[in-house]
């Protein structure tokens, strides 16, 4: 009988957890959650639903604190989600039948819809977001990036059918937030990697953001929020652009 082990990483996550924790109930042998400095209820909720928990001191970016969740996984499967996303009964039931049944499959990735001010995007290149979640333990690891990190599996990957729901921004503060906290980390990432910059560059790389999100990836075809949704992907390009030259700039002084 196959075991699944459920990873997470939090912080500051009462909004959301207990609603993706509930959606385990059934099919999860062991929670485990590692969390970052959470001063809300991250950690009561948590404790509820009986996961295994632990708080490190640092800060590694998300693929290392990913890593820390997996260390301490002990079931045959792990599935690693983010706090703000849901299971659906007929992925259960499917996730239930693969690992029960995959000969020679290492990782599932599982289609994601994900909630963007109001509606579920379809289009955007939001649509199909197939990510690698679901593997044997032992056959996969996350990257080492800051920012954007994936799973780095071993062997064949084949993929599920029914989605898991995202409910990735609520509001459009929200939106805002994390574009400041996402170009951040992907300046200091692309800092690192010696990535160079200049304002141009910044207003270009943007202006190309909005069309390909717009046009090429029909996200006028998802309303209102697919043109905000495709200024959000431009300010967030920009302001990565903009801060890694600002990082150029202050490290030649």
């Amino acid at each position: 009988m196959p075991t699944l082990s459920v990873i997470l990483i939090t912080r500051n996550e009462e909004a959301n957890l207990a609603d993706c924790l509930a959606s385990l109930e059934g099919i999860a042998q062991q929670i485990v959650v590692v969390d970052t400095n959470s001063s809300d209820q991250t950690l009561e909720i948590a404790k509820t639903y009986g996961a295994v928990i632990t708080q490190p001191k640092d800060w590694p970016g998300f693929g290392p604190q990913k890593n820390r969740a997996l260390d301490l996984a002990t079931g045959e499967w792990v599935l690693s989600l983010d706090a703000d996303e849901r299971l659906t009964p007929a992925l259960k039931s499917e996730i239930v039948t693969a690992i029960h049944h995959s000969a020679h499959v290492n990782c599932f990735a599982i289609p994601r819809l994900s909630w963007y001010c109001g509606r579920f995007i379809r289009h955007s290149g939001w649509n199909p977001d197939y990510v690698d979640r679901l593997f044997k333990r032992g056959s996969a690891r996350f990257s080492n990036d800051l920012v954007h990190e994936r799973l780095i599996p071993s062997g064949q990957v084949a993929k599920l059918e029914n989605p898991m729901l995202h409910y990735s921004f609520m509001n459009y503060s929200q939106v805002l937030q994390k574009i400041d906290r996402y170009s951040t980390a992907s300046a200091e990432q692309a800092f690192a990697n010696g990535k160079t910059s200049a304002p141009l560059k910044a207003i270009l790389h943007g202006a190309w953001s909005f069309f390909r999100t717009y046009f090429l990836q029909a996200g006028f075809l998802d309303g209102p929020q697919g043109f905000t949704l495709a200024m959000s992907n431009a300010q967030g390009t920009y302001y990565r652009y903009i801060k890694l030259w600002h990082l150029i700039r202050e490290a030649s002084k």
